[in-house]
């Protein structure tokens, strides 16, 4: 692998970096947006079997909304409910809540989707450098004219060392977009799954504490 490294060149070591980077997204947002993970059994239970004495308790709150993601929402519920505030005035706040759980649903996917664009757009620029190269070598050393016998006649290891940027760099660059690009749009399904799934148990949680709310 090493050796794949040194003859793709220098244009290989910005693209290995990237893929650093995203395989590290993959990894914490298939780990971060697990069910069990977003949307835990005990967090429900302990909103929906909370009492008008848990409600008004900061501590109870405090430790629903750090139990799981989705906490946050219902612990949102049942203080707007204890207060006193009104249906509306509880779905405002609701909103403002979810905006921000959506975005920490959200969080590193635009990343991962623009190195899926940005991985090609490199192997393309360790291409042309790698063109560039066989140019270069030829044309320095038949003083600036290059034709098909002296391309493959004159400086081999300079011109297999050209090949090798030019085609590694590119096979990198898909090899790198290509999975970037398939997780991204399995994790953005699974954060909007997530965000359904979040929405509905709210909802029902604001059924049973606003019945004559619509």
């Amino acid at each position: 692998m090493y050796s794949i490294l040194l003859a793709a060149g220098w244009p290989i070591w910005p693209l290995l970096a990237i893929s650093i980077l995203g395989l590290a997204i993959l990894i914490e947002r298939a780990w971060y947006l697990r069910k069990k993970h977003i949307i835990r059994k005990e967090t429900i239970e302990l909103a929906f079997n909370a009492n008008a004495r848990d409600a008004t308790n900061s501590e109870f709150l405090s430790d629903l909304s750090a139990s799981s993601p989705i906490g946050v929402l219902l612990a949102g519920v049942l203080r707007e409910q204890a207060l006193g505030h009104s249906a509306e005035a509880a779905i405002e706040e609701l909103q403002i809540l979810a905006q921000n759980l959506w975005a920490k649903l959200d969080r590193y996917l635009g990343g991962l989707a623009t190195i899926a664009t940005v991985a090609p757009l490199l192997g393309l620029f360790g291409t042309v450098i790698g063109m560039i190269e066989i140019f270069g070598s030829q044309g320095g050393s038949m003083g600036g004219s290059v034709n098909a016998a002296s391309v493959g006649a004159t400086n081999p290891q300079q011109l297999a060392h050209g090949i090798s940027i030019a085609l590694y760099n590119t096979a990198f660059g898909l090899l790198i977009a290509i999975p970037a690009l398939a997780g991204w749009r399995v994790l953005r399904a699974v954060a909007d799954q997530r965000q359904r799934e979040c929405e509905e148990c709210t909802r029902q949680l604001f059924k049973k504490l606003y019945p004559n709310s619509h």
